[in-house]
């Protein structure tokens, strides 16, 4: 007798004798006969010999009433929803299994087929790596085998099950083809749905505008950045009141009933809006959104959208970092006025649409808006970006379109237009620049004009670079690619027409004699010979090819025509620019011209004492430029 399984309790080798019992539980049947073997439950088997279900409907009164028994196919086809979802319904099945040893692996055509019902009690999984050979009753087997893994899980069988028949055929039909399949990858079937409960929501209330910006696990953390304001846009979703839902009940493949949990109300919404926040309620939820741009508040238990906000200073310690985009409608007064601290402090940021700061700009601040003014000095390593900008004295980096400074001392201004009261020292670099008072090391650079009002100082140099703008530099140096590409095309066209002239003119003749024959073969109704054909067509060929080569010199002739003119353009621009000094010329001083072609720099230093006014670019009768005094 062959002897299969070992218990763990002693080391004697057992076969447990086909037993046959009525039971509920069937696994904890298949432990008490493992225990009475003194042996593992794992190594215990079992076949199904027959279910039998009940249900019953508990009366309102609690009394209970008799469980009436299902057939088979009724237990399939019951699907009486208002049933199964009531409470007082229930379930149960009594299995008649016969329990005996497994078989050893040798003998087991099953034991390579990794097959486990999952946790949900709805699916069956097959495992990677699974293999089978198929043997005639292996549909029947796999019905078998799942539905004793069921009923091992507590699973009911015969019940919310109609789809296993289905899944059964189509996994044997695979392995009936394959003959031995083996899987891949893990599959996962529905072998069994009831009635999933639906989940109870709990309330909750959002805010929205404090989570606009998710930040990644790995991204630095901002400590300069307190959120003192939150800006917001009009239609923007700002705050969020989920309202508590009871959930719906359900029941589940075991047959058990599943009451949902009582939702927890604890986050009701106890505040008020003001006018400019709009509020949309539906039976899911309050939803309340900005009627208009700016920054959201809390005051008096009441939110509030404002564009106006005055604060003492923007720092570390008291606002941080403010970023609400220029666009935001937001508009900040920084009243801090000491000439000793900072009115924003080192390395603040700062963008709004309007701001203004009565005092300091500290090292390594950024202020971005579309209209600024600065009360107080911005530091070396501040940078000021505004469209409309006004500083009072500027040390730092500066961009924008209009930008006006009381006094420049030494720090960078980049922009359209530039009015400077007092520059000492400093770059500027901008289209048109108006300095009042000139004192020494100033570098002004503009694309049509820069005029100083009174001259003090010296070592200045005045240039007048029509690529200034960054935008004009790629441009024209677009154009220049884009001509010498065309130049090198025009080369190589030239030849190719050369050669297709000279072709077409040789041939000429020999065309002419082979189109008089093939007109007296077409005329006669004779066969035209192949090798005439052929050469006839070549040389047509070869025609419309030179007249297409033609055309395309004629286009790209026409191209470079029209970038050349372009080109041009900017030289013609500096010759309306101007230099213009309203006083005296002190000490040494230098004015610049830089052509765009040829591109070279033309320098002319004014002699102390001059009186000469305006100063332009002449094209000398030679071809040449030259900088003079024009008279205007």
């Amino acid at each position: 007798m062959a002897l299969f399984g070992s218990s763990k309790k002693t080391s004697a080798i057992k076969k447990v004798r086909p037993t046959v019992a009525r039971t509920q539980n069937v696994a904890k049947e298949l432990f008490k006969i493992a225990k009475s073997y003194e042996m593992d439950a794992d190594l215990l088997d079992f076949n199904l010999l027959d279910v039998q279900t009940y249900t019953r409907l508990i009366s309102e009164e609690n009394k209970e009433t008799e469980w009436e028994e299902l057939s088979t196919e009724e237990s399939r086809n019951f699907k009486d929803e208002s049933l199964l979802l009531n409470p007082n319904f229930q379930i149960k099945q009594t299995y008649e299994i016969e329990v005996f040893s497994k078989k050893p692996a040798k003998d087991d055509p099953y034991n390579d087929f990794k097959l486990a019902v999952g946790a949900n009690a709805t699916k069956c999984k097959v495992a990677q790596g699974s293999k089978v050979t198929y043997v005639p009753h292996f549909e029947q087997d796999l019905i078998d085998m799942i539905n004793r893994k069921k009923i091992r899980a507590g699973i009911l069988v015969y019940m919310f099950d109609a789809m296993l028949e289905d899944v059964a055929s189509k996994l044997s039909a695979r392995v009936r083809i394959a003959e031995k399949l083996v899987f891949e990858q893990s599959e996962t079937h529905l072998i069994s749905e009831a009635y999933e409960p639906t989940a109870t929501i709990n309330d909750q209330l959002i805010l929205h505008y404090e989570n606009k910006k998710e930040v990644d696990e790995n991204e630095r953390v901002d400590y300069a950045s307190c959120g003192f304001i939150q800006s917001v846009k009009k239609g923007e979703l700002l705050i969020e009141y989920i309202k508590a839902k009871m959930g719906k009940p359900g029941r589940n493949c075991r047959g058990e009933y599943m009451e949902p949990k009582e939702p927890v109300v604890s986050n009701e919404p106890n505040f008020r809006v003001s006018d400019n926040i709009k509020v949309v309620e539906d039976e899911d939820s309050i939803k309340y959104y900005a009627d208009e741009n700016g920054y959201i508040a809390f005051e008096d238990n009441t939110y509030i959208i404002k564009k106006e906000a005055d604060v003492d200073a923007i720092s570390f310690k008291t606002t941080g970092s403010i970023d609400s985009g220029v666009d935001s409608d937001v508009n900040i007064s920084v009243k801090e006025s000491d000439a000793v601290k900072d009115a924003v402090g080192s390395g603040m940021r700062v963008e709004v649409t309007e701001i203004e700061i009565e005092g300091n700009v500290g090292p390594n601040a950024s202020v971005v808006a579309k209209k600024a003014t600065i009360g107080g000095q911005t530091h070396k390593a501040a940078k000021i970006k505004a469209d409309e900008l006004e500083i009072n004295v500027h040390k730092g980096e500066a961009y924008g379109k209009e930008v006006h400074i009381t006094r420049l001392e030494h720090g960078l201004v980049e922009a359209e237009t530039a009015e400077i009261a007092q520059a000492i020292g400093g770059t500027i670099r901008t289209q048109e620049i108006e300095i009042g008072i000139c004192a020494s090391h100033v570098k002004a650079t503009a694309t049509r004009k820069i005029e100083i009002k009174k001259m003090l100082g010296s070592e200045n140099i005045f240039t007048i670079d029509p690529l200034l703008s960054r935008d004009v530099q790629n441009s024209v140096e677009d154009n220049e690619e884009k001509i010498k590409e065309i130049k090198f095309r025009l080369r190589e066209l030239k030849k190719e027409i050369a050669k297709y002239t000279e072709l077409v003119k040789n041939g000429t003749k020999a065309y002419l004699e082979i189109k008089k024959r093939l007109l007296h073969y077409q005329k006669n109704n004779v066969k035209m010979p192949e090798s005439f054909v052929k050469k006839y067509k070549q040389f047509q060929h070869m025609r419309q090819h030179l007249k297409e080569l033609k055309e395309e010199f004629t286009l790209k002739q026409e191209k470079l025509n029209l970038l050349t003119t372009r080109t041009a353009s900017f030289q013609d621009d500096i010759l309306d620019a101007r230099v213009i000094n309203h006083d005296k010329w002190v000490g040494y001083n230098e004015i610049k011209f830089k052509l765009v072609d040829p591109p070279m720099e033309l320098v002319y230093k004014p002699l102390e004492g001059s009186d000469d006014k305006i100063f332009g670019l002449v094209e000398l009768s030679d071809g040449e430029y030259a900088i003079r005094p024009v008279d205007e």
